[in-house]
């Protein structure tokens, strides 16, 4: 730390770019990522590295990974704020998995909505653990590779990490040869490019392998102290100081919890007065239309009287001038009788008129008897209008007399007061293990183990069913190498922690022999 950085080994080119990373990797990062920055920082680093295919991430843990990093951006999805198009811009996903699928970059950003979707409710901070709790699971996560030759001259890869030693088969960096935990190894040293390694069992021989260069013997030392050191001090009890920062972390946890209850109570509480309000709105717009229907046909009647008085009022004058044309044609007759006397040529004549008149007017009194019925209907057909005229004015009067719904005020107690209290004291936090329930911290830690048997449940049917859905736009011919082994790993069921540990059965000086023998 005293060095200068420009009396380092720097490159001469200009500008000089520096990375802010992580050197040693987190072997719990729940349980280590106390800090909200120092969990953010590593968030973006681990998220480059996926990017950049530096760890290996398979192409469903790839777009579920990157729908937590647009939550961790975005917060939660809104459909009204995040369009389709939205993430155009967004480098979400490993060049390699967009390549291997025949899928467009809507499609694309259409399966990581979805996913981003049942994120909802998350916070930020919370939406980058679920990120770095998947990435960590990864084969490839915090390994350092390193390109060695055991003393046959075989090439290897070895790969250091918070676990311990792995030996690789140089086009294998997904499944390791052979394993030793921090907890076997007792000494690590080197001399000019050869590496030794003397196992914890005195009964094991050295094991030796030789690097390319003495800088990265260096760097291979460093890495294996530092993750050493920190493996033992992760298996002691925790200093005070640590104590001190996971107390206050717990804190700070409960407190954005509280808070976040408060601000889910808040949101839900506004929802239901603006459900209350439209249902008020629309009640009212239905009351309103209801008042314009019946008041629409309440016009409609009125003019349908109208009409009906006046058509009677027409045939009443139809019936009064047929009858006055009968009448006319009867003192027709009349005189047609008197005037046939005079010669019996007329009487034929005037008997024949007479005949004709006497048809007529029988149809004329028909057509006016038919006439005074049509006016007793017209006039029946009127009283009915001027009824439901009459029921028409009553239902307007009923409605208009109704009481109007106005929208109920939210009382000032509905919310929770902006001054709530949300101090934690110290004393209700702390814990003291001389006087705590052993029963109760017992179930405590089943219930915990539970919960995390039923998440690893769930985002593995999650990541089978996101297989699913895109595995029929696999090109098969573009498939990498980590993608086969990947696969037949998932076909045999290994991963990274099963493979670890079954490395790891077989005593230290067996698997030094075997190393040897490589």
């Amino acid at each position: 730390m005293d060095k200068k950085v420009l009396d380092h080994d720097m490159p001469k080119e200009e500008p000089i770019v520096f990375h802010f990373l992580a050197k040693f990797y987190p072997e719990n990062i729940e349980e280590e990522l106390l800090q909200d920055m120092t969990q953010h920082l590593f968030f973006l680093q681990v998220k480059k590295n996926i990017l950049e295919e530096e760890i290996y991430c398979p192409p469903e843990a790839s777009v579920l990974l990157a729908s937590y990093a647009v939550h961790a951006k975005y917060g939660d999805y809104d459909p009204n704020v995040h369009k389709p198009g939205f993430l155009s811009q967004e480098e979400l996903l490993p060049k390699r998995v967009i390549n291997l699928y025949q899928m467009t970059a809507e499609m694309w950003e259409e399966r990581i909505t979805v996913c981003y979707a049942e994120h909802r409710g998350r916070t930020r901070d919370e939406a980058e653990m679920e990120y770095l709790k998947i990435a960590q699971d990864l084969e490839m996560y915090g390994v350092n590779y390193f390109s060695i030759r055991n003393k046959k001259g075989t090439s290897l890869l070895l790969g250091v990490d918070a676990l311990g030693l792995h030996i690789y088969d140089p086009d294998n960096r997904l499944t390791p040869k052979i394993s030793f935990p921090w907890n076997e190894i007792r000494n690590i040293s080197y001399s000019d490019k050869e590496f030794a390694i003397k196992p914890l069992d005195k009964r094991a021989d050295v094991f030796k392998f030789n690097s390319s260069k003495l800088k990265v013997n260096k760097l291979i030392l460093q890495l294996c102290i530092g993750n050493h050191d920190l493996f033992i001090r992760r298996r002691r009890v925790d200093s005070l100081e640590v104590q001190q920062m996971k107390m206050q972390a717990r804190e700070e946890k409960a407190r954005k919890q509280m808070e976040r209850q408060r601000l889910v109570r808040e949101k839900q509480l506004r929802e239901e007065a603006e459900r209350a309000r439209d249902e008020l709105e629309r009640r009212l717009i239905q009351l309103q239309d209801e008042a314009h229907m019946a008041n629409e046909a309440l016009l409609c009647s009125e003019e349908t009287a109208d009409l009906l008085a006046e058509k009677a009022q027409i045939a009443e004058e139809e019936a009064k001038l047929l009858a006055q044309k009968a009448a006319e044609a009867e003192q027709e007759m009349q005189r047609i009788k008197v005037t046939a006397i005079r010669s019996e040529e007329e009487k034929r004549l005037m008997e024949q008129k007479m005949l004709e008149a006497e048809m007529l007017a029988l149809k004329m009194a028909e057509e006016s008897e038919r006439r005074a019925k049509e006016a007793d209907q017209l006039k029946q057909d009127l009283q009915e209008a001027r009824e439901s005229e009459r029921k028409a004015k009553n239902k307007l009067l009923e409605i208009t007399s109704k009481s109007p719904y106005l929208p109920v005020p939210l009382s000032a107690n509905a919310l929770p007061p902006d001054g709530t209290n949300f101090n934690f004291s110290m004393e209700n936090l702390s814990f003291d293990f001389k006087d705590t329930d052993m029963k109760r911290l017992s179930m405590e830690i089943e219930k915990e183990k539970v919960e995390y048997l039923e998440k690893s449940k769930h985002l593995q049917e999650q990541l089978n069913e996101l297989k699913t859905e895109i595995e029929s736009l696999k090109l098969k011919d573009r498939e990498t190498p980590l993608d086969i082994l990947h696969n037949e790993n998932a076909e045999k069921g290994t991963s990274k922690q099963s493979n670890f540990k079954k490395l790891t059965l077989q005593s230290t000086k067996s698997r030094v022999a075997f190393f040897q023998e490589l």
